[in-house]
């Protein structure tokens, strides 16, 4: 119930550019494979080097091309046409974003790397993002701004320099609290702050389980006002009574179509009608085998299924981990049958409602689920910044 308009958006799905020649490409992508496993000798190295360095020259060609494009349309299209001539791959994160949300195509764009945000300059109240966890080189120098080129973090501190917006949300994952130290994290509150010149207060890890969704999911925030705007300071939503369990947004006892909301007040209703998942969920005698295994002699493991409050959910869902890293449901108990959670309820356990459209495959909806935040940790903080006036 929050007058709302989507401006932007931009998401790549993941989809990854291949700019070099095609036996170029080919020699790149073995070497990095290689690279992971330390298999490379220093000739190789000194390969890979070259690649990603030409890789990197071609990108910036790229962007300086895009500077000389007269409008945000243009760029836009001289982008999708870079990744159709360089890539195959399907951007389902795209498919799914036009089947929920009301947006105007010509504002959706793949690749924040080659975005402009300038061209939305004062047209946004509230920007929400987040990147990879990644360590800074802190070599001699005191980081800023620049000093994070070449990170996702730049990217995302560099469209909130050009789109100016009034609040920024920024969502990370709880790690990056520690992360090198606490150095990562400092930089990048010194960078808000400083050279954005963002109100910003302390980051806080913001569990879903405390607001409403039966899920251990724990996230870093930090909220940015605008130095310039007159509201009150933001704090951070207290948690609430949770009234559900996994088991009660199970497809079992919520049938699909049944979990919907308030549409004035947000609040989830779960409907208790009995419903059937789909068989295609239940695991197979050697999977199920494989995910009861309580580990190794190096590496142990809980066996137990059917919590309560789901485990964290994962993008890796479809490899179906161990019982103590993914949520398994008993389906019968003798003998014992297993089935993997359904797209349906993965969503579910995100906060979207069954009015969520489901237009891509159920490995995808587990990708765009596990990268997702929950959608009503979300909420909360959305009616928290709007009590400071920010807005007004």
């Amino acid at each position: 119930n929050i007058d709302h308009e989507i401006v932007f958006a931009c998401d790549n799905g993941d989809v990854e550019l291949k700019l070099l020649p095609k036996s170029d490409q080919k020699r790149f992508e073995l070497l990095k494979k290689a690279e992971k496993k330390g298999a490379l000798i220093d000739a190789e190295l000194a390969e890979l080097a070259n690649f990603r360095q030409t890789e990197a020259n071609l990108i910036e060609e790229i962007r300086s091309n895009i500077t000389t494009l007269p409008s945000k349309d243009a760029k836009r299209e001289f982008v999708e046409s870079i990744y159709k001539k360089h890539s195959s791959q399907q951007n389902y994160v795209k498919q799914s974003y036009f089947a929920n949300y009301d947006i105007d195509p010509k504002d959706f764009h793949l690749d924040i790397c080659f975005f402009d945000g300038s061209d939305y300059n004062g047209k946004v109240d509230l920007l929400v993002g987040g990147s990879p966890c990644q360590s800074f080189s802190t070599v001699g120098k005191q980081l800023g701004f620049e000093d994070t080129r070449g990170t996702l973090f730049y990217e995302f501190a560099r469209i909130v320099k050009e789109v100016q917006p009034k609040v920024f949300i920024y969502e990370n994952v709880n790690g990056l609290t520690k992360n090198d130290d606490g150095r990562t994290l400092a930089t990048i509150k010194h960078i808000f702050r400083d050279d954005l010149h963002y109100r910003v207060g302390e980051e806080r890890v913001l569990n879903a389980s405390d607001y409403g969704i039966p899920q251990t999911r724990r996230r870093m925030f930090i909220i940015g006002i605008r130095e310039d705007i007159q509201c009150g300071e933001f704090q951070y939503p207290e948690p609430i009574e949770r009234k559900y369990t996994m088991q009660d947004f199970l497809e079992e006892n919520c049938a699909d179509g049944s979990f919907t909301y308030d549409k004035n007040t947000g609040e989830l209703i779960v409907g208790k009608v009995k419903g059937k998942p789909d068989p295609k969920f239940i695991l197979t005698p050697g999977v199920q085998k494989y995910v009861l295994a309580s580990g190794t002699k190096s590496f142990k493991t809980s066996t137990e299924t059917d919590l309560p409050v789901a485990r964290t959910l994962l993008k890796t869902m479809t490899q179906h981990h161990r019982a103590g890293v993914d949520n398994y449901i008993t389906v019968q108990q003798d003998p014992k049958i297993l089935r993997a959670l359904t797209d349906r309820e993965t969503l579910r356990l995100m906060g979207y409602p069954d009015d969520f459209q489901m237009v891509v495959s159920s490995a995808q909806i587990y990708k765009q689920a596990g990268n997702s935040i929950v959608v009503d940790v979300m909420m909360a903080i959305v009616k928290q910044i709007i009590k400071t006036g920010a807005f007004n």
